[in-house]
């Protein structure tokens, strides 16, 4: 938890410029190695990729002074593919939920946010998603492939509510509809996951050690929600997010 007095007056990106000045001469090195992992995927297989994503993900961790708390992993299917549907908070989010789940993960992202420092070669380096929010036949074309990929086995993080809002702490917006027809595409189980106080690393003033909470809720099969339509499923996906909040303490 932040220590009392730890919020400072415009400084949501404090944090993570003391994490980037921090690791300043470990960066152009992790940059190159996640290049190089990325770009030669036939020498290097997922798994290692993704070792290398998490291996990423905890250094950051570590420097920014989180502890990333999970629960709920039991409730991981343990064979073929699934993909994720997690409230969205901040920049932390996709780095909590690797952190937390130990087969190989790869993600949708907002192209406009993903080519920044760090992000654009650990967005490539787990092959993940950058879908442009105006362009329907990009994005159609998009969830056509993810759809056939996550039949074959990959598991995907894609978040409903789209790109996060500052300030919104934990509370939720609502779910885009249009992104649940990848799950209907797929026909892969939804896995539900609940994400608490994730703002707080790179998204908020909190200054200080802080604790982030990812909770997987239990798989929605696809014979649940083959019958419902897309704006039927993100209600249920919501409610059961906002029901997962709630037992956390989340008012």
């Amino acid at each position: 938890m932040a220590r009392p007095g730890a919020l400072v007056k415009n400084g949501t990106m404090l944090r993570f410029i003391y994490v980037i000045f921090i690791n300043l001469f470990r960066i152009p090195y992790m940059m190159r190695k996640m290049r190089y992992y990325a770009d030669h995927p036939e020498r290097f297989s997922e798994e290692r990729r993704y070792a290398l994503a998490r291996r990423v993900a905890n250094m950051i961790r570590r420097t920014a002074v989180v502890r990333t708390i999970s629960s709920g992993t039991e409730n991981l299917p343990e064979e073929g593919g699934y993909l994720l549907y997690p409230n969205h908070q901040g920049k932390y989010d996709v780095l909590g939920i690797m952190l937390t789940h130990d087969k190989p993960l790869t993600f949708i992202i907002d192209d406009k946010r993903s080519h920044g420092m760090l992000v654009s070669e650990f967005t490539d380096l787990v092959q993940g998603g950058r879908i442009k929010l105006q362009d329907l036949k990009q994005t159609l074309q998009l969830f056509r492939e993810r759809a056939t990929a996550v039949a074959e086995g990959q598991r995907c993080i894609i978040f409903p509510e789209g790109v996060y809002t500052p300030d919104k702490g934990n509370s939720l917006n609502s779910f885009k509809p249009g992104s649940f027809k990848l799950a209907r595409m797929s026909k892969a189980p939804i896995v539900p996951v609940v994400l608490k106080d994730s703002y707080k690393p790179f998204n908020s003033a909190v200054f200080g050690p802080v604790r982030t909470y990812v909770r997987y809720l239990t798989p929605i099969s696809y014979e649940e929600y083959a019958d419902k339509n897309t704006t039927q499923i993100a209600e249920m996906v919501r409610a059961r997010i906002s029901d997962g909040l709630a037992e956390m303490g989340v008012s």
